[in-house]
């Protein structure tokens, strides 16, 4: 006991010496995102709000915050110059469209609430790229804006209409997700391409999912994706667009066996089944959406 009690008092004596009030620990900084950060609300804040916030209850971060995304991907913020211009962007071409054919009543009610931005895209092991993601029907991580510009834009090249397009195509994307999460879409949809479906479709073409009746290769990544991905390109590329993409397909069979006639026909399938879904749930008028949302994009990049 006594050879106890001295090694205790041994011990704490060490501590004593180690941590006494004399000791100079330095200066303590304020670590980002912890709380010891703040900035004073500047234009680009006072835009976001008036344009966005006040209007929709939308909320955009554009500050960078490692912790709003996977802890593994190295990213970039955002370049606060390219903030308007993509969120102006979006709100011509998806909000003030989807206003115009279903109302502001079911906007509001059914849009996410809060965008993330980040600089640079999300690179996945498998070597494909995460361009957005939803979560919850609320929140919407958005990549790659840097890479924005549109004809109005300095820099601004042809190419660069490939990465405008992309971003609406997530836009759209995501909100499909919303809505068909909200009421889904008839189950006879999952019929048309049953067996087809594989994890496997990022070492797939899109021309060659097109093949077997799939719009984009993600869209044989599973049901939903399917459903959405139809939306989203159908929105984007516009009916002209839409119909480049059916009558590409050549003759022939797939890799699967698939005939052009069948793949074209699964196209069709799902185009209609998009279009009455809009119709019966949302009582919104897909063709008059999709031109309007075609024309707003061409506005923008020609």
């Amino acid at each position: 006991m006594k050879t106890i009690s001295t090694l205790l008092f041994c011990i704490s004596l060490a501590l004593l010496a180690a941590c006494s009030k004399e000791d100079d620990l330095g200066e303590i900084e304020d670590i980002p995102g912890l709380g010891g950060d703040t900035w004073t609300p500047g234009p680009l804040d006072h835009w976001l709000y008036d344009t966005l916030t006040v209007p929709y209850n939308i909320a955009v971060k554009y500050k960078w915050d490692q912790f709003e995304f996977e802890l593994n991907k190295v990213l970039v913020p955002p370049k606060e110059e390219k903030v308007i211009p993509v969120m102006s962007a979006i709100k011509k071409v998806w909000i003030n469209n989807y206003i115009e054919e279903a109302g502001l009543t079911f906007f509001k009610k059914y849009s996410p609430k809060f965008f993330i931005l980040s600089g640079s895209a999300s690179w996945n092991e498998n070597g494909t790229i995460t361009l957005g993601t939803a979560e919850g029907g609320r929140k919407v991580v958005l990549y790659l804006l840097n890479d924005f510009r549109t004809k109005d834009m300095p820099g601004y090249e042809p190419d660069d209409s490939l990465n405008v397009k992309q971003m609406f195509h997530v836009i759209e994307h995501e909100f499909g997700h919303i809505l068909h999460q909200t009421i889904m879409y008839p189950q006879e949809f999952k019929q048309i391409s049953t067996g087809y479906y594989t994890g496997n479709w990022n070492n797939i073409s899109d021309a060659a999912a097109r093949q077997d009746g799939f719009v984009t290769a993600y869209a044989m990544s599973a049901y939903d994706e399917d459903f959405v991905e139809m939306i989203s390109m159908m929105l984007v590329e516009g009916k002209a667009g839409f119909e480049k993409i059916v009558n590409s397909i050549p003759p022939g069979t797939s890799i699967n066996g698939m005939s052009q006639a069948d793949a074209r026909a699964r196209l069709r399938r799902k185009e209609t089944m998009v279009v009455e879904y809009f119709k019966t749930v949302w009582k919104i008028d897909f063709y008059s959406l999709q031109a309007k949302t075609r024309k707003t994009i061409d506005q923008l990049l020609y």
